[in-house]
């Protein structure tokens, strides 16, 4: 089986739900109708049994680019012959333009003669429920399964083949042919004129996605890739909910044929928390209060103990119950293919750090906290001067026993301290007291009990002397100065144990605290972006200058980053990732003022 890269997708989305779209023209993964839904297409997990919808010339002499238009998430697949050249623009109208849950596909012949074959092969329920197709008319097919139906709309004759509909069509130069896939017997009947109704919705489309972006503040340095990165956070939040999922998909590997293998199409308090903070900084004030709502909710459905969980399905539901589809084979063979999440119920310390410090930024940047939140804030920071020195599963989600983690501490120091400064600033009612000593209780500890003296760098657990990446958030979060001599030890620590060139490994799987997995990995985007914000704040500008260009130059063809990169340079683990892509937006922000401070000329 012939497998695309993870980078030679492109993404589109209605902020209900997103499709991968390949540079083949092949859209090899979509769940639908929501972000977590099951699959109606997941070829990318399984080529022979996962489904697809392609579009392309009949022809073997092809080269294929793609391209966003300009400030949009409108997605553009060319195909190119010595004598021919095809254009496929595929996008999803936004609910708040009228039209949710349609897929658009339009193709046209922009010079000589081109035929084209047209695949639409939907596979309920990740392969495992089988359907029934009606042909409606000719240019009209609904596939119908137990849990969904759903309707192809063509301007071309449509038939019907083993439970796929087909079309094979020749346009001419200047001629299109449209196909809109959407859901059936949703309570709206389907525009009659199908040209027009593709041409009014591209054109909604392009203006939502333009006036969205024009929203955007920052005015720096690498203004494409931050609008890009904006643009693709965006594709992740819920518009019903105001939450935001990790990746829009599951079971791309971290490791061609390895086990390291999730689903990441749920909320993370942690992830959701930095993706606020990065929105915030660009401008988007009305996602950041959005997102407030949604947590809001859940701090009404504490678990018994008081505790958030580490992370909700989109609409906030609690149970997230992993299990494996064995008929599945995986990406290029990496099984098993894993849907839900069985971390959802760890402990994570961490969480309420991330989560207090993009509180205390929303109340700076966008409006103050409610008497509501801070009742519920407070709660929190009892429950971690509480618990803060129990043993948890940590940031990287280990499944190999809960361990006394350092950057768990870091966090807890992080939920106490900006409710500190909440308290302090806003005059809220509060045991400034007991929380001042439990935050520097928890501060000499790590200076401590996390720190080795004959290596001069902070450790990733009381049990492991080893170097963990996620050290790299210290100066970050104000915990330490990022000129200390103590951090300057680390940053080198760092350098040396976990870089790889320019790109950092969140550990080294084997020499540090046991995460209870097989297998390798690749090494943490993230965690290279977090690395340049380091070095930018330490007053190496040359070295983080550099950095940041390479990390660049790894995105793919559309400026989208997956979890993890390869030694090699491929994309690995689920695509596109947000932790990325705020990370870049993160880095690029504190790189760009610290250059312009530095009197370098943009």
């Amino acid at each position: 089986m012939v497998y695309l890269p993870i980078e030679s997708y492109g993404v589109i989305g209605d902020l209900h739900t997103v499709a991968l779209v390949g540079i083949n023209g092949s859209i090899d993964m979509m769940s639908f109708p929501r972000f977590d839904s099951p699959t109606v297409f997941a070829a990318l997990v399984d080529d022979a049994k996962g489904g697809r919808f392609s579009i392309a010339p009949v022809r073997d002499d092809l080269r294929s680019k793609q391209m966003y238009l300009p400030d949009t998430n409108v997605l553009v697949t060319r195909h190119l012959s010595p004598h021919s050249m095809s254009e496929l623009i595929d996008f999803m109208p936004v609910e708040e333009i009228g039209q949710a849950h349609d897929l658009v596909r339009l193709v046209k012949t922009i010079r000589g003669e081109v035929t084209y074959r047209m695949a639409c092969a939907p596979r309920f329920d990740y392969a495992r429920s089988q359907h029934r197709v009606h042909i409606m008319s000719g240019y009209q097919v609904v596939f119908e399964s137990p849990q969904l139906a759903l309707r192809l709309r063509s301007t071309v004759p449509l038939v019907v083949r083993s439970g796929d509909a087909i079309a094979e069509f020749t346009l001419r130069a200047g001629e299109s042919a449209a196909f809109v896939l959407e859901e059936a017997g949703g309570g709206t009947s389907p525009s009659t004129d199908l040209l027009a109704f593709c041409e009014r919705t591209f054109a909604d489309t392009v203006g939502f996605w333009r006036r969205w972006i024009g929203k955007c503040q920052y005015r720096g340095r690498w203004q494409d890739m931050i609008n890009r990165s904006a643009l693709v956070l965006k594709l992740l939040t819920s518009e019903p909910h105001g939450s935001i999922v990790a990746a829009p998909t599951f079971s791309l590997p971290e490791e061609i044929g390895g086990v390291r293998n999730w689903d990441y199409r749920y909320t993370w308090i942690r992830d959701s928390s930095f993706s606020l903070y990065a929105l915030l900084r660009l401008g988007f004030t009305d996602e950041a209060r959005s997102f407030m709502r949604w947590l809001v909710a859940r701090c009404k459905e504490l678990n018994p103990d008081g505790s958030l969980q580490i992370m909700y399905g989109i609409d906030g539901r609690h149970q997230l119950t992993e299990e494996t589809l064995s008929h599945l084979e995986g990406y290029q063979g990496s099984s098993p293919v894993r849907i839900g999440n069985g971390a959802y119920d760890q402990v994570q310390l961490d969480i309420y750090g991330e989560l207090m410090d993009a509180v205390y930024l929303y109340d700076k940047y966008s409006e103050p906290v409610s008497y509501e939140l801070w009742h519920y804030l407070v709660r929190f920071v009892e429950w971690v001067r509480a618990h803060w020195r129990e043993a948890d599963e940590g940031i990287w989600e280990v499944r190999g026993g809960r361990q006394e983690f350092l950057y768990s501490r870091l966090m807890c120091w992080v939920a106490i301290d900006r409710g500190v400064r909440l308290a302090q600033k806003r005059s809220l009612p509060a045991d400034l007291a007991s929380w001042i000593k439990t935050r520097d209780q928890i501060y000499h500890q790590i200076h401590t009990d996390f720190w080795d003296p004959e290596r001069r760098t902070f450790i990733q657990s009381r049990a492991s002397r080893s170097t963990d990446a996620a050290c790299l958030l210290m100066p970050l979060v104000r915990f330490i100065g990022p000129t200390d001599p103590r951090w300057l030890s680390t940053l080198e620590a760092v350098t040396r144990d976990l870089l790889d060139d320019t790109l950092v490994y969140r550990y080294r799987v084997g020499h540090a605290a046991s995460d209870g997995l097989s297998g390798d990995e690749g090494t943490f985007s993230m965690c290279s972006f977090w690395y340049v914000e380091c070095l930018a704040r330490a007053g190496r500008l040359d070295e983080a200058r550099l950095a940041f260009e390479k990390m660049l130059g790894y995105a793919n063809h559309l400026g989208l980053y997956a979890e993890e990169l390869a030694p090699s340079g491929e994309q690995l683990g689920n695509f596109p990732q947000a932790f990325t892509h705020l990370g870049l937006i993160s880095a690029a922000f504190q790189l760009d003022r610290a250059l312009s401070s530095a009197g370098w000329r943009a």
